[in-house]
């Protein structure tokens, strides 16, 4: 059994080795055909040590970058050669290659940045947090109640783009000795006011359902996936009403561990097409594409398991229903949102049309949701969370200039 294993752990490693060389041949290939960025032309960077895997957490930012890039010039640092090939194709600012420590230095030397922000806690941030004379401020790629919302690693940044009160009393509760005033700024979650865009639906009338689950886990702990507890039965029900429109985004890692959560995630997907065969007019839709954003705002309500999802819908200030874990293991932190949430139970989920509908229109549920919606993100009135990041880039950008000139003037 070891030797197998051993075997496996060196093909994948292979093959690892393989495809990491053919993304720098391709990379070096496509270099040659860009042109190089001019000095002094990026005000504030993004700085991505990550891989391809991780780039949902940059996307997430593509809207409020390209906005600001309108105002203060913006370039994305990449330190992974197939993380940057994708991002050449997709970003929306400049992207600029630094592979090596070198070529951070070399990008410092000549644009100069002011600020440089990071959207995650990759150890290898702090190869460029080495570098003075610029604000390191951390924003992060989401908000939720997980334990990596309160890191100490916080402390290492001059400052912190946070979502609101919630984020506030998080940190508060955790950090030692943190100047929450004078290092935190709340901006909300200016990426949801860029989440509307074209729906694949018709405006018939139907009340659109996200649904909208994680995968199985890897652990007891984090045991949250309803796919194969709540979710056959939730698009059984949903597909079978004609007043509704079921769109199912499931978490790209759905079934890698469990064979009968695989089952239950094909079974769905099956389930859709058939519907949507037996009535071409239902516009179902099965959703496994990059984007993340137009499902969360044209649906009416949304069904979630415990995960960043959660977050993301109450961004948009629009009703919620959360799956309740089926496992007695999992670990479910009801001091924030989830204490007050609207569960469905995996024995409820025969009545969910019912459960939707009342979500939808229940004016004691939508109450208890704005409540919360304002605790996590302050006021989600379209372009109010925009207009705080830009206000909040401009404050650290006026503090800049008067720090700089006292140290200039010794």
């Amino acid at each position: 059994m070891s030797i197998t294993s051993d075997v496996r752990t060196a093909v994948r490693l292979v093959q690892r080795l393989l495809k990491s060389r053919q993304n720098r041949n391709a990379l070096a290939r496509r270099l040659q055909q860009e042109p190089p960025l001019a000095p002094r032309s990026a005000e504030i960077a993004v700085y991505f040590a990550d891989g391809p895997v991780n780039l949902y957490q940059v996307r997430q930012w593509y809207g409020p970058l390209a906005e600001l890039h309108t105002e203060h010039p913006v370039a994305i640092i990449s330190r992974s050669p197939g993380a940057m090939l994708t991002l050449l194709e997709e970003s929306p600012v400049p992207v600029v290659y630094a592979r090596q420590v070198v070529d951070l230095e070399r990008f410092v030397d000549e644009q100069a940045p002011k600020i440089v922000l990071y959207v995650n806690q990759n150890a290898r941030n702090f190869q460029m947090m080495r570098y003075g004379r610029m604000w390191h401020v951390f924003v992060n790629h989401g908000e939720s109640d997980k334990m990596y919302m309160t890191t100490n690693q916080f402390k290492a940044y001059d400052h912190a783009l946070i979502a609101g009160d919630a984020a506030r009393d998080r940190l508060a509760a955790a950090l030692w000795d943190y100047d929450l005033d004078a290092r935190t700024t709340a901006i909300g979650r200016p990426q949801a006011d860029h989440f509307a865009a074209e729906v694949p639906w018709p405006a018939d009338g139907r009340t659109v359902v996200l649904y909208a689950p994680t995968w199985e886990g890897d652990r007891a702990a984090a045991a949250y996936g309803s796919i194969a507890s709540h979710g056959t039965t939730i698009a059984e029900r949903v597909l079978a009403s004609p007043a509704h429109r079921l769109v199912y985004r499931p978490h790209p890692r759905s079934g890698v561990l469990d064979a009968e959560y695989k089952a239950a995630h094909e079974r769905i997907i099956a389930a859709i097409s058939a519907a949507n065969a037996a009535d071409p007019s239902a516009h179902h839709v099965y959703d496994d594409g990059p984007t993340l954003g137009w499902q969360l705002a044209g649906a009416d309500v949304a069904i979630t398991d415990i995960s960043a999802m959660i977050y993301d819908r109450l961004a948009v200030g629009k009703p919620l229903i959360v799956t309740r874990p089926v496992s007695p293991d999992a670990d479910v932190d009801e001091r924030g949102y989830l204490g007050d949430a609207n569960w469905l139970q995996a024995s409820e989920a025969a009545d969910v049309v019912e459960r939707i509908d009342a979500a939808a229109n229940d004016a004691e549920e939508l109450a208890r949701l704005r409540h919360w919606v304002e605790r996590y993100f302050g006021d989600t009135t379209p372009g109010a969370a925009t207009a705080r990041f830009h206000a909040a880039v401009e404050q650290l950008l006026e503090r800049w200039r008067t720090v700089a000139a006292e140290h200039d003037g010794r």
